[in-house]
């Protein structure tokens, strides 16, 4: 995100903290000591809305959206706080993770779904968001951090748990802080009141428990694919981060629950994966797609190969590599359109003096290119024009000695960026989720073999279909594949 949305952020904010007082909770109906009004809460949440649009993008499909929000408003209705407008959104991140703002803004990523198997799961998961909000725990960490001083400065506009992978990502900062200070105490007040509202709204609340050993291998399974990656592994807040499978005060909270009755309480498996059928799986064809390292652009044409052995980190707005040494890395971004290449790297870049600049071009697309020092960290860029498209490249050291070892593969990443020729393209299509239904026979091996997933195709296909790490299919059961 760019530093200006950060200012518009942040700004938002501080506009909301001009109200000092005490507020009743809407779920205890004690006093809490908050900082704004539900008023302020309410334009805040609208705020940063936008910013989370621009920085994620919401899912192109319309069906899911529907889906997602009529069962999150059916679940809003039965809450503390049913008079708030609600907003449920897909957004459209590989992330496995879900999130809130302050005020009813309520999100899950295509990637979360991808693991659930049940409307249940679902509900599940978007009724511990809507209990973080409820119980106004955005509100309340705020003016907790802002009563002490210094330490709102960034971290209190978005519930916990976006973290995406872009590590100079504004909304990463500010809900890593958040959930620092989160507290395992508000985690599991949400899951009770996310248990609650499943059980008044016609499920099993016992679903919030069931998503977690989903979530969980998924985690053990990212954690050991991180290793071989050489990455961090995904983190997911809450239901996902909070709890271990056998957690005894989770299940207490949920088994509450309980006291709502709920006969032939509702599940609807097949629904939700008619839902999902045709879903991204990975990334989607509006960010491209990478494949070995390399990044493949159907929409825009183009293609980079980034260094083998770094880690790929597919954004939005941007694609950024990263060496194992986290010393040295490569971000490729759109530039401005209409600019001649050597104006926009002598406008847009800020090098210390003695920077040096040329033009060229790059496999027979104009380019202009400069290298020098950035506040005493070194520099190379390159802004090359393409199809009516300019795209920018950033290389950036930490120090000499990194780029000494990192300057040949920097550069080869620069120099790699090509039109994307016919034979690449297939290779660029994106991967989707696509239902069938299990015959006597099927099982996940033969699955996997048909699968373009590759060496891990077996153990996702049993992650995204709850069978890991060993499950089986039934003949008859409903199931995930990727295609």
């Amino acid at each position: 995100m760019s530093s200006s949305a950060l200012r518009r952020i942040v700004v938002a904010a501080s506009g909301a903290l001009l109200l000092t007082h005490c507020a009743q909770n809407p779920v205890s109906g004690g006093r809490d000591f908050v900082l704004m009004s539900e008023q302020q809460e309410i334009q805040q949440g609208a705020q940063a809305h936008k910013e989370v649009l621009q920085e994620y993008g919401m899912l192109n499909d319309p069906g899911l959206q529907a889906y997602v929000s009529r069962i999150g408003k059916g679940l809003a209705a039965k809450s503390h706080r049913a008079n708030l407008d609600w907003h449920f959104t897909v957004v459209d991140s590989p992330e496995v993770n879900a999130f809130a703002l302050p005020g009813g803004y309520v999100y899950v990523t295509r990637g979360i779904m991808a693991y659930l198997n049940s409307e249940a799961e679902l509900a599940g998961v978007v009724g511990h968001e809507i209990g973080h909000v409820t119980a106004r725990h955005g509100v309340r960490q705020q003016s907790a951090s802002t009563a002490v001083g210094l330490g709102a400065i960034l971290g209190s506009i978005l519930v916990p748990g976006l973290n995406t992978q872009a590590g100079s990502s504004l909304l990463q900062a500010l809900s890593q802080s958040l959930v620092a200070g989160y507290g395992r105490e508000h985690e599991l007040e949400a899951d009770r009141l996310g248990a609650e509202y499943l059980a008044r709204s016609g499920y099993d609340p016992q679903a919030m428990v069931e998503v977690i050993g989903v979530l969980k291998n998924q985690e053990r399974y990212d954690i050991q694919l991180a290793k071989e990656e050489g990455r961090e592994p995904r983190r997911y807040h809450g239901l996902f981060e909070s709890h271990p499978d056998n957690d005894t005060r989770l299940r207490q909270v949920v088994g509450e629950a309980k006291k709502y009755q709920v006969a032939n309480p509702l599940e609807n498996r097949e629904a939700y994966l008619q839902a999902t059928d045709g879903m991204y799986f990975g990334d989607s064809p509006e960010q491209g797609v990478i494949r070995n390292n390399a990044l493949l652009h159907e929409k825009l044409g183009i293609a980079v190969q980034f260094p083998q052995g770094w880690r790929v980190q597919n954004q939005p707005d941007r694609v950024v590599a990263l060496n194992p040494q986290k010393t040295a890395l490569v971000e490729l971004k759109p530039g401005p359109r209409n600019a001649q290449p050597m104006e926009a790297l002598q406008k847009g870049l800020k090098l210390d003096q003695g920077a040096r600049y040329e033009s060229g071009s790059v496999n027979g697309n104009s380019a202009a290119f400069a290298a020098g020092y950035l506040q005493g960290k070194p520099v190379l860029a390159a802004a090359i024009n393409h199809g009516g498209s300019q795209f920018l490249f950033a290389a950036l050291a930490r120090d000499a000695s990194a780029y000494n070892q990192n300057r040949d593969e920097m550069k080869a990443a620069i120099n790699s960026f090509h039109t994307l020729p016919a034979e690449e393209r297939k290779r660029a299509r994106p991967y989707i989720v696509r239902v069938i239904k299990a015959q006597a026979g099927t099982s996940m091996a033969q699955l996997a073999a048909q699968s373009p997933l590759g060496k891990s195709a077996e153990a996702q296909l049993r992650l995204i279909n709850d069978l890991y790490p060993a499950g089986e299919p039934r003949p008859g059961q409903m199931l995930k594949t990727i295609q």
